[in-house]
């Protein structure tokens, strides 16, 4: 199997291309001071299957990251996810972020993942639930309740406590490209069921 899969919902993107068991590639893209890191997404992607030898048509699955995170992020995953894989008519898949960030738990430990909702609350996953947005007053009883691995970022950390995802390079695309690996083999990845997951609307205007 041949997949690519980009993240542009979190505070870098994240691009890696696996063929079944070996990264072929894996881009991490950062913010510039005048442009959001999902203005260079056709770019990179472009760039990492050239560098590849790797065409479009010889692709078998597209993952992405489908949020919660940065609206214009999960906009740009999606939209981009969605013309490819009708183009080339194959399948494509949507994960999570915070079941991405759940696989850096390498504990026994059950995980919570909470990242920052603004308005006082955290988008909240525990135990592999996705519990939407949480007051943190309600996330910190969560917390003190069972000796759970938090995982949050910078902003909350110092809040929640646990680890920030923000303060260490974690390999998320090749955890986007592992994950997206597995559910293909049991769910439908229909390009057409591929959708931005909002836990709160999008911000007007």
């Amino acid at each position: 199997m041949l997949l690519i899969c980009f993240d542009t919902c979190l505070d870098k993107m994240y691009i890696t291309l696996k063929k079944d068991d070996t990264v072929l590639s894996s881009k991490v893209v950062e913010n510039t001071d005048s442009k959001y890191h999902s203005a260079f997404l056709i770019s990179t992607l472009q760039s990492v299957m050239k560098t590849n030898n790797v065409k479009p048509q010889d692709l078998d699955l597209i993952a992405v990251n489908i949020g919660p995170g940065s609206f214009t992020g999960i906009r740009a995953c999606t939209t981009v996810a969605r013309v490819m894989a009708q183009q080339l008519d194959i399948k494509a898949i949507g994960i999570s972020s915070l079941e991405i960030l759940a696989q850096i738990n390498d504990t026994q430990k059950p995980t919570l993942v909470a990242l920052d909702a603004r308005k006082d609350s955290a988008y909240l996953l525990v135990n592999e639930e996705i519990k939407g947005a949480v007051k943190l007053d309600e996330v910190k009883n969560i917390i003190n309740s069972k000796d759970y691995f938090v995982i949050t970022d910078d902003k909350l950390q110092p809040i929640l406590g646990g680890i920030s995802y923000q303060a260490k390079d974690y390999p998320l695309g090749e955890i986007l490209a592992n994950l997206a690996i597995k559910k293909s083999k049991t769910d439908e990845c229909n390009w057409r069921k591929l959708k931005p997951l909002y836990i709160q609307p999008p911000p007007m205007g």
